[in-house]
């Protein structure tokens, strides 16, 4: 079940403030190439998601649990890697890390390396459909067992009574364990985020 943040009242908040929660948090990037348009969308974004992050804290339980995708690590050596790989989800982290909240990680290694060298071989746009297809279902089958494996480490990991906070791309079917309640994070500069990117590809295409 995902609960939305907006509609949670009191006598709800009392209710979800028992049994395992999982605040999600989708990932926005913004490289060094993009327009400052963008980048002041994604800035406006991330701000946005701490603010909601603050409030869900306080009607429904701090973060103790923290997961981030592409992170195989825990601890201190997966926020350095975090802190390189996207620094605006690095910094709503560390504030709860500085809290007493803790980074587990979540990727099988392997498992993440197989998925992405499947992806790379997609976005080749292969030519011979035979190819194709073995490349999308290898791609398929090593993702299946990606999420599994990740929802396997949010089970062994997260406590009860505890709320974990999880960063992930949107595009992720993710399969939450059903004693898991998800908080979808879902800031208003997203819209706006998404809308620029469809402006932009309409742009490109004309």
């Amino acid at each position: 079940m995902t609960a939305e943040i907006g509609k949670i009242e009191r006598p709800l908040a009392e209710q979800f403030k028992h049994g395992e929660k999982i605040y999600l948090v989708p990932l926005i990037f913004a490289g060094e190439d993009m327009p400052s348009e963008y980048k002041e969308k994604c800035s406006c974004y991330w701000q946005q998601v701490e603010e909601q992050l603050t409030n869900l804290e306080t009607k429904i339980g701090k973060v103790k649990r923290i997961y981030h995708e592409s992170i195989a690590v825990h601890g201190d050596e997966g926020m350095k890697i975090i802190e390189r790989f996207n620094l605006s989800s690095y910094q709503i982290a560390k504030i709860r890390c500085d809290n007493g909240a803790t980074l587990e990680g979540i990727e099988d290694a392997e498992l993440l390396k197989e998925v992405t060298d499947w992806q790379r071989c997609l976005l080749l746009g292969l030519i011979s459909e035979k190819v194709a297809g073995i490349v999308s279902q290898s791609y398929f089958e090593a993702s299946k067992k990606r999420y599994e494996f990740m929802v396997k480490k949010i089970s062994e990991t997260l406590k009860d009574d505890e709320a974990g906070l999880l960063f992930i791309r949107e595009a992720s079917s993710l399969q939450y364990p059903d004693d898991v309640e998800v908080f979808s994070v879902f800031p208003p500069a997203l819209d706006e985020i998404h809308r620029w990117l469809r402006d932009q590809a309409t742009k490109t295409e004309e």
